[in-house]
């Protein structure tokens, strides 16, 4: 569980963008937020705001104390509902008195039991016996997979199951590493920047298995598109809410990842039972012609023109056999990140999906070289968010974190340009970026190492020679292609299975 400690007022509106990032993400974090003192509250006291009320909606519960006998008993409810269940932020509101006050100390409590919530963690065995006859039976099965799994830690299960049934597996945005991208039944991420295989798969099979995720609107597109095609549709999530909430499901599973794969796993072992190989012939068949479009294939770059995806690619092959993480802010190197650095770990890749929060890549990096010393972390950003938290470039001095920043810099705000020339015939509205900053410099300011990087021939020996610095904060300002975009790409509206695969496309 994550913990942040910040003042009031000013200092919780300037976290509620990070705990709206959390809550999105399912991250479970506790907040512990200063107040004004009680009888001060409500008067409009100076650096006074209301906590509880502006972080309701973004949070999974926010207490308010005020007794400092209760705060032991509090902190062990916030600490718990952080944690189970669907993960989430959770913050506690302490008014200056409150802190200040002392009182004999009661001991931090074992455990906690609160009636009201009470998350069901082991599946309806019933279900899942449903939900099984249902896939042995399937003659186009997909399974669909998300954050869910990771937070379970149910990575294991999965690779288990899907290698017993043998059948085609996806991971969302939020669920790569969760099934390994190197294994020929991964069909690679769906979605809006998915592959033409993994979206036509989604849309032809006749019997989904979604294990931790959530049918998000830039998974499933339209959803009376995706509702066409006719399919049996099991969900596992640990989250009822989450359940039927876009799409209609047939068979609801409600429990934790782990311990409902782990049943299954153990009822196809009782049973002997498996997939007819023969009968998923033709759906194999099928989904290899789809692979065949090779919808990842780009122009590689030459002399003064870097193509971003050559940039990710290269990071990959260098780093495919050591201990690396890596971080993105939002955008279009977000998006060739997840595209191209092939994820065969779970818990490698850490980023903002749901929110969509730009600048939050240098401080994710931060916090896994903190915790991962002797591994290899790197943020792939872009010029436009990582000046949304250069300053923390300053922390990795003062705290020694020693991360690599590959900054993709093509001088837009490149995702909206992308936008701009599909929706909007190219009519550039504040996209691009005209005063930016010498990166070099700014980094060398901040007391770490600047690299310029401009040729096409320079990314290897750029690369190799942040990755030899291992005790510097290498920033490398890489001068890619400003006209490249993300492809495949599914436009607002469409079906994922209407997808443009090229600039011929436009």
């Amino acid at each position: 569980v994550g913990v942040a400690l910040v003042t009031s007022g000013p200092g919780v509106t300037n976290a509620v963008t990070g705990i709206a990032t959390a809550y999105m993400d399912s991250i479970p974090m506790v907040i512990i937020t200063g107040q004004v003192p009680t009888h001060a509250i409500g008067l409009d006291a100076f650096q006074e705001c209301d906590t509880v009320g502006i972080t309701r909606p973004i949070v999974k519960h926010n207490f308010l104390v005020k007794d400092a006998r209760d705060m032991a008993l509090t902190l062990k409810k916030a600490f718990h509902i952080a944690r189970s269940g669907r993960p989430g932020p959770v913050v506690v509101d302490i008014p200056k008195d409150v802190s200040f006050k002392k009182v004999p100390y009661s001991g931090y409590p074992e455990a906690v039991t609160m009636r009201s919530y009470n998350p069901m963690r082991k599946g309806h065995g019933g279900q899942i016996r449903k939900a099984l006859q249902l896939l042995l039976t399937a003659k186009r099965p997909y399974i669909y997979t998300g954050g869910g799994v990771l937070m379970s830690n149910a990575t294991a299960e999965l690779r288990t199951l899907v290698d017993m049934l043998g059948y085609p597996c996806t991971n969302t945005l939020m669920g790569l590493g969760a099934y390994p991208a190197s294994d020929p039944k991964f069909l690679g991420m769906l979605g809006m920047h998915g592959t033409v295989e993994a979206n036509n798969a989604m849309q032809n099979c006749d019997v989904l298995l979604a294990v931790g995720a959530r049918f998000d609107d830039r998974v499933i597109g339209n959803p009376k598109h995706f509702a066409q095609n006719e399919r049996k549709i099991i969900h596992i999530d640990i989250d009822p809410s989450s359940i039927s909430k876009r799409v209609k499901v047939d068979i609801p599973i409600v429990g934790d990842v782990k311990e409902v794969l782990t049943e299954m796993i153990a009822m196809i072992k009782e049973t002997g039972t498996r997939a007819d190989p023969s009968a998923l012939g033709g759906w194999w068949e099928t989904i290899e012609g789809w692979r065949k479009r090779d919808c990842l294939k780009y122009k590689p770059g030459s002399g003064e023109i870097i193509k971003p995806q050559y940039v990710v690619e290269t990071l990959w092959n260098m780093t495919k056999d050591v201990e690396t993480y890596i971080t993105s802010d939002v955008g279009q190197h977000q998006m060739w990140a997840a595209q191209y650095y092939r994820f065969d770990e779970p818990r490698r890749w850490i980023n903002s999906g749901g929110l969509g929060t730009m600048g939050v890549g240098i401080p994710y990096a931060m916090g896994i070289k903190l915790a991962k010393p002797d591994a290899e972390v790197f943020c792939i950003t872009g010029e436009g968010s990582v000046q949304m938290c250069i300053q923390e470039l300053s922390t990795c001095l003062q705290y020694n974190t020693p991360i690599k920043i590959v900054s993709l810099n093509n001088r837009y705000l490149g995702m909206v340009r992308q936008w701009q020339e599909v929706e909007y015939e190219g009519r550039y509205s504040h996209s691009y970026m005209d005063a930016l900053p010498d990166f070099v410099k700014l980094a060398q300011a901040y007391g770490h190492v600047g690299m310029l990087i401009e040729r096409n021939e320079d990314v290897e020996p750029a690369l190799r020679e942040a990755r030899k610095l291992k005790d510097r904060t290498v920033f490398m300002d890489f001068r890619t292609d400003p006209t490249e975009n993300v492809f495949p790409m599914v436009q607002a509206g469409k079906g994922i299975t209407e997808m443009l695969l090229g600039s011929e496309d436009l």
